[in-house]
């Protein structure tokens, strides 16, 4: 559904604190605000129905990058995780790790632990809902329909219990409906192997009753066998990671009241167990997914690739959330604040950091530091970038990058793509600091941004497209790090980075790089840059620089901590603006590599224990 299915019967609810009553059993909205038992609901096909599709609000939605959490704000259900990292810089919203103390257990903003709301629901449903006859009339749920909603419901609950371990580790399993007025409403977190055998199993047992795949972009959000299998995989190489593999001490010591023990002791032995997951996904996956190519007169055309699988539903695309926030260029949503101020009035306020821009390839596949070609000195000349992707009199920085660099960051003196017009972003151009908000580091994110709205005349205000949570390039990488873990002489490790590379318009690692293959420390190094490079700004960085454990590290090497750069916004010249400038310092502590669960749920609970060093 889109915006029809997710959005019909929006129910309200609270999982531990409401108090028991027959009637109005709990808090519903307006749709069943009518002093209705769970016999009247589940006895109602219509009722029924709404309940079930409201168990769907709580699927991610990717194109939600922005910070602020007011009112019509993202939630940690959404994508505010690139400005949580070493990718971009919002200037609306607080990113607390810009303090001197960072956040803390009581003031962390985007927290998901209001889905164990949708995680009861799922349980009540599975519980409570059944045939309704048919007899006669229009609104009945046979045998074959009640089976399927049953099947995606405990997918749901299975994702939403994946979704909780990425953000906070361990969580309570509650898989079935607790009353809400008992007196026994507490519980004490699962270990990690718990939980990861919980929601395994459960998308093992469910897989075969969901649908194969799902072409009709009217139901985008239904989950399939092939979404069950991916997240499966996603979650055993969160398990076998260093965070979640006996490599994070603070968390080995932590113990329930009951004295069970949370997080395991390094077992290499998950990597297979990962492994053998993505094997499984990737032979599903033939025939099913494949990674968006796009040709132009019949020819290979790397840049409209790039750009438009984004823009439009394709079979790279596993899984993805119809509703979205890039939102009307004249409103308040994504796309206006990737806009320049002096270009139909955005708001230019997402930025993308530095250390994002260094880490892009260069065009002959090599990284900045080890290309000949790349230079800060001076500026290109007619001729000096033979893919004609820059302008001459470009600075020498951006000139010869990678194609995903040019599709990804819009840098001062680019021609913006709608009216051609050249945006500036030092003193006196319009996109400078003297605005309340304005691209901190001196780059727009221009990543997933459409090129055909603008704010004037009769050009379209917005532009659909759907939130993807999913897509095919991503499992590539995963498969390779895991087979690296496993066997790091198999070729396969590099054959299938080499996939995402050469769609990508960049030389393969075989060919430029044959000294790294076997090596299993240079083949890591190798799979995390390109997830880096090939993932910016989609979400996941923030969760992947904690599961190897690197956030620590020195700023430019996974760090989260330190000086960021970018070009020096305060200065009086244009010339003095190309030069690398800190505009912020962040910290990081170790604390910071598990979310911490909300202090109201902790100060009201005698067995929940709170995540390590908080």
């Amino acid at each position: 559904m889109i915006k029809k299915y997710i959005s019909i019967a929006a129910l309200t609810f609270v999982l531990l604190n409401i108090s028991a009553c027959k009637k109005n059993f709990l808090d519903v909205s307006s749709e069943l605000a009518s002093q209705l038992t769970m016999e009247e609901i589940f006895s109602n096909a219509t009722y029924s129905r709404q309940w079930h599709r409201n168990i769907f609000t709580g699927i991610v939605n990717s194109s939600g990058i922005i910070l602020n959490t007011g009112s019509g704000g993202v939630t940690g259900l959404d994508n505010p995780w690139p400005a949580f990292t070493d990718e971009l810089k919002n200037a609306q919203g607080t990113l607390r790790s810009t303090t001197s103390t960072g956040y803390n257990a009581g003031s962390a903003p985007f927290s998901r632990w209001n889905l164990f709301q949708l995680i009861r629901q799922a349980n009540i449903f599975l519980e409570k809902a059944v045939v309704i006859p048919n007899t006669g009339g229009t609104d009945f749920i046979e045998e074959a329909e009640l089976t399927k909603m049953k099947a995606q419901a405990r997918f749901l609950r299975a994702y939403y219990y994946y979704l909780l371990f990425e953000l906070y580790g361990p969580v309570p399993i509650l898989d079935k409906s607790v009353d809400p007025g008992s007196s026994e409403l507490d519980f004490e977190r699962n270990s990690v192997d718990e939980v990861v055998k919980f929601i395994s199993d459960e998308l093992t047992a469910v897989a075969n009753q969901l649908d194969i795949q799902i072409t009709d972009q009217n139901f985008l959000a239904l989950p399939t066998k092939g979404v069950a299998l991916a997240i499966k995989a996603k979650l055993l190489v969160y398990a076998a990671s260093p965070l979640f593999n006996g490599e994070f001490p603070e968390a080995l010591v932590l113990t329930n009241p009951s004295g069970k023990k949370l997080f395991p002791v390094k077992d290499d032995t998950k990597w297979q167990k990962a492994l053998t997951a993505l094997e499984e996904f990737i032979e599903f996956s033939n025939g099913k997914y494949e990674l968006y190519r796009a040709n132009t007169n019949g020819v290979y055309d790397v840049d409209k690739t790039l750009y438009e699988m984004f823009m439009k539903y394709n079979n790279e695309i596993i899984w993805a959330n119809p509703n979205e926030l890039w939102g009307n260029v004249g409103g308040d949503g994504t796309q206006r604040r990737a806009t320049p101020r002096n270009q139909g009035q955005g708001f230019a306020c997402i930025a993308v950091t530095q250390e994002l821009v260094d880490d892009f390839f260069m065009n002959d596949g090599l990284p900045i530091e080890e290309s000949p070609a790349y230079s800060e000195t001076g500026f290109s000349i007619a001729g000096e970038d033979p893919s004609n992707r820059t302008e001459a009199g470009t600075y020498r920085m951006w000139v010869k990058r990678e194609p995903r660099f040019y599709q990804s960051v819009f840098y001062h003196g680019r021609k913006w793509h709608v009216t051609n017009g050249v945006v500036k972003f030092n003193k006196g151009n319009g996109n400078d600091n003297s605005a309340a908000d304005y691209p901190w580091s001196g780059y727009l994110m221009y990543k997933r941004i459409s090129r055909i709205v603008h704010n004037t005349g009769s050009n379209p205000k917005t532009d659909y497209h759907p939130s993807i949570i999913f897509r095919l390039a991503e499992f590539y990488l995963l498969y390779a790090e895991a087979l690296n873990e496993v066997r790091p002489n198999d070729p396969k490790i590099i054959e299938y980075v080499d996939k995402i590379r050469e769609r990508a318009g960049i030389p393969k690692l075989s060919v430029i790089k044959p000294g790294i293959i076997g090596n299993k420390d240079l083949q890591r190094e190798a799979i995390r840059r390109e997830m880096r490079v090939e993932l910016c700004m989609e979400g996941q960085r923030y969760f992947d620089v904690r599961r190897w454990m690197i956030a620590g590290n020195a700023v430019g090497d996974g760090g989260q901590a330190g000086s960021f750069y970018g070009m020096n916004m305060a200065a009086n010249t244009e010339a003095d603006f190309f030069k690398r400038t800190t505009y912020e310092t962040r910290v990081f502590s170790k604390s910071m590599y598990l979310f911490p669960i909300p202090l109201t749920e902790i100060q009201k609970s005698k067995k929940l224990i709170q995540n390590p060093l908080w």
